[in-house]
């Protein structure tokens, strides 16, 4: 914004304890000649014979005292101008001698450097704690650009991908007239198919992410029954068992966006889990402090620690995973991390010791009185 300059906060701040100081000492001249006007007579007379004078005199006592105080009085209150004056440009240099480090270190972060930080020492006061929330604003700001810019990379490494295999198939047909046309129309068909969900999944986190959606009422352990009804049919090709159960669990937001959740989750349950008998149990609960609670675990190959905490990041993928014939795009753990976010949840994932995950998704519950209205 195009603004006109103005006087510095230092002169205004110096010129205002300057005029406070000079108020201060004009109040307390004014009392001191209060004081005296009510304790010295107008006149004084001297009797003669006290003084050596032949006649009794008069002497205008106040105005002999005003010829007297007033020049003195003057003089003070210059006095106390410059010192004011001084002093006061000493003292606001020093008070906002901090807001100046903020400044110098909002320009470096406006220049795109988001590694500077203030790191204010001494005592905590205003200005400490606005230098503090400061540091903490780049430090979010870094981190959440560090992600933006893996996620744009890894984003155009696997949208490029296929339209790197396209044409290689597409090359290898035209080296090979010969070839069978079916099979290269099958396999340049599921690579399109694929560059497709993954622009599609691309296309959702945004919108999550903007929160771009109309919130109403929603009763998750109904979502969660649709998304199991849904899948079951992939769960009984590959021989995993799904079981549902949980209380009515009113939450507000999305239909939509809360049933790609938990279609996401119960997914990822069902194709990553163990070869032959696997299990996959979807809960829905409401906690005592009123939180709405979504969890989806699964059986399957033991997960480290250090693996788990990554897997909410986008197009981050187990070795298992990677080489599984439901590889997916990488999205969709971070969707649903997207999507909790948007709706202020959280979402954990944790490994269960025999194996498997255990997702937990926390959302705000719905007030009831809303709910009843």
């Amino acid at each position: 914004m195009d603004r006109r300059p103005g006087p510095s906060v230092r002169l205004r701040l110096t010129l205002s304890y300057a005029g406070f100081l000079m108020l201060a000492g004009a109040l307390l001249l004014a009392a001191v000649w209060v004081f005296l006007l009510r304790y010295v007579p107008e006149r004084a007379f001297i009797v003669p014979g006290s003084t050596g004078a032949p006649i009794t005199a008069v002497f205008p006592v106040r105005s002999s005292l005003l010829h007297v105080f007033a020049p003195r009085a003057a003089a003070v209150l210059a006095f106390l101008l410059a010192f004011g004056l001084v002093g006061g440009w000493i003292l606001a240099g020093r008070m906002l001698a901090p807001l100046s480090r903020v400044t110098d270190a909002t320009r470096l972060a406006a220049t795109g450097s988001l590694s500077h930080r203030i790191r204010l020492p001494g005592r905590r006061d205003e200005f400490r704690e606005l230098a503090d929330a400061f540091d903490t604003m780049l430090a979010r700001l870094e981190a959440h650009v560090g992600e933006q810019r893996r996620f744009a990379a890894d984003a155009s490494h696997e949208l490029r991908t296929p339209l790197a295999i396209s044409k290689a198939v597409l090359d290898v047909a035209r080296a090979d007239p010969d070839r069978d046309v079916g099979e290269v129309l099958d396999r340049l068909h599921a690579v399109n198919t694929r560059a497709i969900d993954l622009t599609e999944a691309l296309l959702l986190l945004s919108r999550a992410e903007q929160r771009s959606f109309q919130r109403e009422d929603v009763d998750l352990s109904l979502v969660a029954e649709e998304a199991a009804e849904t899948l079951l049919p992939l769960a009984e090709k590959r021989g995993v068992a799904l079981e549902t159960c949980g209380e009515i669990t009113p939450v507000r937001g999305s239909h939509a966006l809360l049933q790609q959740l938990t279609v996401n989750l119960v997914h990822n349950a069902i194709v990553h889990n163990l070869p032959e008998q696997g299990l996959v149990w979807v809960s829905t609960d409401v906690r005592a402090d009123g939180g709405a609670v979504l969890t989806v675990e699964n059986t399957g190959e033991r997960v480290p620690p250090e693996l788990a905490a990554t897997l909410t990041e986008p197009f981050r993928r187990g070795t298992e995973r990677v080489h599984s014939d439901h590889a997916g795009v990488g999205l969709g753990l971070a969707i649903v991390r997207t999507i909790a976010q948007a709706h202020d949840g959280t979402l954990t994932v944790t490994p269960r010791p025999v194996g498997g995950l255990r997702v937990t998704v926390e959302l705000p519950a719905a007030d009831p009185q809303r709910a009843d209205t």
